[in-house]
C-alpha cells in the first residue's frame, strides 16, 4: 500500500506566527493578581500600586459586597443552573432587574451575565441583513463583533464626527437604522455628546444603542450613568435610547444590563442568541449588585474623591508634558491615556514604571491604532493623593528629553 506523507499543516506557522508578534512587540501577557489594600495589588508575587482597575468606585473589596455575596450563595447555592428562559432567572435576578430600571430611571431592564455578551447579542437581534449600522470608529470590540454578527451594512464615522454621522444618515435608503456608540470611550475616556445623537436618531428614524461601561456609577447625579448625565432619563426619557452598562467597572462585581423601552427589553428577551442560549448569571451576584447599587446611590463622596484625583493627575501631568512628544488625551473621566507613539516606547516606560512598585498597563495596536500606543492609567476612589503624586513623581523622572527617546536609567 502506497503511503502519502501530510502536507505541512497550517497549525505549523503558529509558531513563526508568535515570534512575529514578539517582533512586532504585540504579544500580550497575563499576571496572576490578588488584592491588597486600597489601590494595591500582589502581581505576580510582588505588591504593585495599581493604575489598571476599572474598579473606578473602589467598591471590588466593600465588605457589603461581601457580605452580600456569601448571603446570596447561603441562599441560592453558587450556579443558577439554567438560562434565563428555563429555570435560571432567580427571584434576586428578578429583584435586580427592578432595581437597575429604577436606578437608571428608564422602564425596563434586562440582567446579562457579562458585558461582552451582551453587545454581540442585543445588536443583531436589532439588526439584520437590508438595515444600516451607524458605529463611531473608535467603539468597543463588542460593539464592532455585534455589528459584524449582525450583517447588516456598517457605516464607520471618524470618532466623535457629528456631522459626517449625519451625512451618512441622511443618505442611508436603509428603513432600520441603527447607531451606535461608547458613552465614555475606553480607551481614550472622552464621553460622546449624547444629546446631539439623539438629536439626530430623532431627525433620522434611527435608533441609538449607547454603551455604558465606563461611565456608570461614575456619571450623572447620584451615579445613574451618562444618559442621565444628559438628561434623557425619568420623565424626559426617549423610546428611541437603548443603555447599556456593565456590572464588573464601577458597580465592582460581573455582569451587565440593558435598558430601554418595555417593547425594545421584551424584543430583547425574545431574540437576543447570547441571553437565550447561556446559562443565567448566579443569584448571589445579582445579591452582590444590589448592595453595590446602595453603595452607588449614597456614593456621592466617592465621585467626589475620583474626581479630585482626576484633577491631580492632570494637573501634574500639565507641568511634565512640556517638551516631551508625550500627549495626554482630553478626558474628564477615570480613564486618562497618556499617548507616547511607539509599541516599545510604551513597553519600556511600563516596565520602567514597574521596577518603581507602579502598574500602569501599555496599551498598543490593534487596540488603539497604530502609532498611538499609551499607558492606560486608570483611577480610582481608592487611590489616595499620595498614590497619584507618586505617579506623577515618577513619569516626570522617566519623560523623554528628546522627541524619540525615553530617559533610561542606568543598569
Amino acid at each position: 500500500m502506497t503511503t502519502f506523507p501530510f502536507a505541512p499543516s497550517w497549525l505549523d506557522e503558529l509558531p513563526a506566527r508568535l515570534a512575529e508578534l514578539d517582533d512586532a512587540q504585540l504579544r500580550r501577557r497575563r499576571r496572576a493578581v490578588r488584592p491588597l489594600q486600597g489601590a494595591h495589588l500582589d502581581v505576580d508575587g510582588q505588591p504593585m500600586l495599581a493604575f489598571c482597575s476599572n474598579d473606578y468606585l473602589g467598591l471590588a473589596g466593600h465588605p457589603a459586597l461581601t457580605d452580600a455575596a456569601c448571603a446570596g450563595a447561603r441562599e441560592y447555592g453558587v450556579g443558577s443552573g439554567g438560562s434565563p428562559l428555563v429555570s435560571g432567572h432567580s427571584q434576586a435576578n428578578a429583584a435586580l432587574e427592578d432595581d437597575l430600571a429604577r436606578f437608571v430611571q428608564l422602564p425596563r431592564a434586562l440582567y446579562f451575565y457579562a458585558g461582552y455578551a451582551t453587545n454581540i447579542g442585543i445588536v443583531p437581534a436589532l439588526v439584520g441583513v437590508g438595515d444600516a449600522i451607524f458605529s463611531d470608529a473608535l467603539n468597543h470590540a463588542c460593539l464592532i463583533d455585534g455589528a459584524r454578527l449582525s450583517r447588516a451594512t456598517i457605516h464607520r464615522y471618524p470618532h466623535a464626527d457629528l456631522a459626517a454621522l449625519e451625512a451618512l444618515l441622511a443618505a442611508s435608503p436603509a428603513r432600520r437604522k441603527l447607531v451606535v456608540t461608547d458613552a465614555v470611550f475606553s480607551m481614550d475616556g472622552d464621553v460622546a455628546d449624547i444629546r446631539t445623537l439623539h438629536a439626530l436618531c430623532e431627525r433620522h428614524d434611527a435608533l441609538l444603542l449607547l454603551d455604558d461601561a465606563h461611565g456608570f456609577g461614575v456619571l450623572g447625579p447620584q451615579g445613574r450613568g451618562a444618559l442621565a448625565e444628559a438628561g434623557l432619563t425619568g420623565a424626559q426619557a426617549s423610546p428611541r435610547v437603548l443603555y447599556m452598562a456593565t456590572l464588573g467597572k464601577a458597580a465592582g462585581a460581573a455582569g451587565a444590563f440593558v435598558a430601554g423601552s418595555e417593547v425594545l427589553v421584551e424584543w430583547l428577551l425574545q431574540k437576543t442568541r447570547s441571553y437565550i442560549f447561556a446559562t443565567a448569571a448566579p443569584a448571589l451576584l445579582a445579591r452582590t449588585l444590589q448592595a453595590s447599587l446602595e453603595l452607588i446611590e449614597r456614593g456621592d463622596a466617592l465621585r467626589a474623591h475620583l474626581d479630585a484625583r482626576i484633577a491631580q493627575l492632570r494637573a501634574g501631568l500639565g507641568s511634565v508634558l512640556p517638551g516631551t512628544h508625550w500627549t495626554l488625551g482630553a478626558s474628564r473621566t477615570a480613564v486618562q491615556a497618556l499617548v507616547v507613539g511607539g509599541n516599545g516606547e510604551a513597553l519600556d516606560l511600563m516596565e520602567a514604571l514597574r521596577a518603581r512598585g507602579l502598574w500602569v498597563p501599555a496599551i498598543r495596536p490593534p487596540t488603539v491604532p497604530e502609532g498611538t500606543a499609551r499607558l492606560r492609567i486608570a483611577l480610582s476612589a481608592a487611590h489616595t493623593e499620595a498614590d497619584v503624586a507618586r505617579l506623577v513623581e515618577a513619569l516626570a523622572e522617566l519623560a523623554p528629553s528628546t522627541p524619540h527617546q525615553l530617559r533610561r536609567e542606568a543598569a
